[in-house]
């Protein structure tokens, strides 16, 4: 059997009109497309159900974690294994072709993939956005969650793949703003917590973490060579590092 009758590809939606087409048409060659959505008061419905391998599930968001078991376990009945995706990611010819020859040809169960980011027609060079555990069996998932960011991990042997998935968020600037006040937010409430430290966490505590958020993240994108994109996401790193150090800076009040 091929990945058509194989893998189901998982997709959380939440108001994702300028994403959710361009991910779906990268889909079409699956037999069934688990969408799970939040409650989506845009076009993302009405874009998702025009692709006809397109499941459409609505659900209350309760967390990443949580959401993302619900889908799983619905994608479950369809395949033997599930792709998470999010709604601004694409499956590229080369990541399809590395999944039926080497992956679905192997004893795996589970695939790390990296991402390749894109500003529209525009490709970075790298990212500072790490390779992640995106292909799965669904009976051997564990999803963990810290602040904002969830992750998956599989009990066995994992393939990691050459081929990477493409990210490209359209969403407006005012959404993707919202977006990132809501994630430092959920960042902050983890340290609060005391959950376990990182480097990244010490960093961020001294409040160096803008400064080397804008610098690592333009040099890993290209850097000059990569031009304004290079620039435009090392700004977007840094917001968000510095929107989780002002809500520091601030005090208890900010995380309430």
């Amino acid at each position: 059997m091929t990945a058509r009758d194989r893998v189901t590809p998982l997709v959380l939606t939440w108001n994702e009109e300028p994403n959710i087409g361009r991910a779906l048409d990268s889909l079409r060659w699956a037999k069934r497309v688990v969408v799970l959505d939040s409650g989506s008061t845009d076009r993302t419905e009405d874009i998702a159900r025009a692709f006809p391998n397109v499941s459409w599930h609505v659900h209350p968001f309760d967390g990443f974690r949580l959401q993302t078991l619900r889908g799983v376990r619905e994608a479950a009945t369809a395949g033997e294994f599930v792709l998470a995706l999010d709604a601004d990611m694409q499956v590229p010819p080369t990541f399809l072709d590395e999944l039926e020859e080497n992956f679905l040809t192997g004893d795996f169960v589970g695939g790390r993939v990296g991402f390749a980011y894109r500003y529209g027609s525009r490709s970075l060079w790298g990212s500072v956005y790490p390779a992640q555990v995106r292909l799965f069996r669904p009976e051997r998932l564990r999803v963990t969650q810290r602040g904002h960011g969830h992750k998956f991990a599989v009990d066995g042997p994992v393939y990691r793949f050459a081929a990477r998935l493409v990210h490209d968020d359209r969403k407006p600037f005012r959404r993707w703003l919202d977006t990132q006040a809501r994630y430092s937010l959920d960042e902050v409430r983890a340290l609060r917590r005391g959950d376990p430290a990182r480097l990244r966490d010490l960093l961020r505590r001294g409040g160096f973490m803008p400064l080397l958020a804008f610098a690592s993240g333009y040099l890993t994108a290209g850097g000059p060579l990569a031009g304004r994109a290079a620039l435009r996401y090392a700004y977007e790193r840094a917001v968000f590092e510095a929107l989780l150090a002002l809500r520091l800076l601030r005090g208890e009040e900010e995380v309430r």
